[in-house]
């Protein structure tokens, strides 16, 4: 049987990324590969939560099966809210510096 070729990814930081090369036997999963891959005793913060991963940017659960040459990737926590962080900068940019009113021509009707 010909083992799967898989490459695990991680991210710890803003612009670091970890990444794993693993070969596996035939009929492994998401959770299997990350065992695998050590990654857990490397970072044990990882070990405590339940894990966000995916394969290929979709979101998937640790029970699914690999294919070869599939992409796993292990999700950080939003530290922040995206709806949240874009409604402080909104507040700190003020209403007259944002969307359709940030740029006015000379002689121009407000709004136009």
């Amino acid at each position: 049987m010909i083992a799967l070729k898989i490459s695990l990814l991680y991210s710890p930081v803003p612009r670091q990324v970890r990444e794993w090369h693993l070969r596996l036997p035939p009929g492994s999963t998401v959770g299997q590969a990350i065992a695998a891959s050590g990654m857990l005793d490397e970072f044990p913060e990882l070990a405590e939560g339940r894990l966000a991963v995916g394969i290929w940017g979709r979101k998937t659960s640790l029970r699914q099966l690999l294919h070869p040459q599939d992409r796993l990737e292990i999700y950080r926590p939003l530290r922040v809210d995206p709806k949240i962080a874009r409604r402080e900068r909104f507040s700190k940019q003020g209403v007259k510096k944002s969307g359709l009113f940030a740029t006015k021509r000379a002689g121009a009707k407000a709004g136009y």
